[in-house]
């Protein structure tokens, strides 16, 4: 190894990463009583021997990973909110949305609410035109919806269907009825039967981040369902944005 190399290896990592090391493990044991409230930037700063820049450098990190979070005036606190744990095989199980229930109610045991709500017809962006094997000429039915837990936006969903499929349906009306939307498709002779999930880490669009009330350097999970049916004929393709800082993915199954 050069010596060029061996400085390289050995070089330390931004005192402002180190602080957030810190601070990350003083939270996992539980340091900051139960109120979770951090010293002052004054205090924290003296401890650390840093600049108020580099603290702030290190409390960025840590508001972006939703380790911590600002409290208005009232200072920097443990970021506190439970976590989502998403079911994703039992939840897409035929007898719980064709019982009536819908496949939200396994994720969580706080009211997830939809608080912004769209239903229309559009014409479908190519790649979901391709995946619904769409003509040129056919819509999709269009649901984009937006969800809370306890006030907290933590989900965003976009579902296609052909137009042509659902139309006159409840799945073109806010409210699609007991079981959703799948339990609607059933009735109209296209039911459901075998699905995929896709899912990768990134950055939020701007839109996305205004949505969530995301702070910078927060990451999403992107994941898209695409539903079959028994013909093999894909039926919805569903694009959802979850916050990452709030979600456990929980896949349970059988060697």
């Amino acid at each position: 190894m050069t010596r060029k190399a061996s400085k390289i290896l050995a070089k330390q990592p931004p005192k402002y990463e180190l602080i957030a090391d810190d601070i990350r493990t003083a939270i996992d044991r539980g340091e900051f009583g139960s109120d979770g409230q951090l010293p002052g930037v004054r205090e924290l700063c003296l401890k650390y021997n840093a600049s108020k820049t580099t603290l702030s450098q290190a409390l960025d990190i840590l508001k972006a990973e939703r380790v911590v979070e600002s409290r208005g005036r009232t200072g920097l606190f443990v970021f506190s909110f439970a976590p989502i744990r998403r079911h994703g095989i039992q939840r897409l199980a035929q007898e719980r949305w064709g019982s009536g229930a819908s496949i939200w109610s396994t994720d969580e045991t706080r009211e997830l609410v939809v608080d912004q709500l769209r239903v229309e017809e559009v014409a479908a962006p190519a790649h979901i035109a391709t995946a619904l094997e769409l003509s040129k000429r056919e819509t999709a039915c269009l649901r984009s919806r937006r969800f809370v837990v306890a006030g907290r936006p933590v989900l965003l969903s976009r579902s296609f269907l052909p137009q042509t499929v659902v139309s006159g349906s409840a799945i073109t009306q806010p409210d699609t009825g007991p079981g959703g939307t799948y339990a609607r498709l059933a009735e109209l002779g296209h039911t459901p039967v075998h699905f995929r999930e896709e899912l990768r880490v990134r950055h939020p669009s701007t839109e996305e981040a205004a949505k969530l009330d995301l702070p910078p350097g927060a990451s999403v999970i992107q994941l898209v369902r695409t539903a079959w049916t028994a013909e093999q004929r894909a039926i919805e393709v569903n694009e959802m944005v979850l916050d990452a800082s709030v979600y456990v993915l929980d896949y349970e199954f059988d060697a």
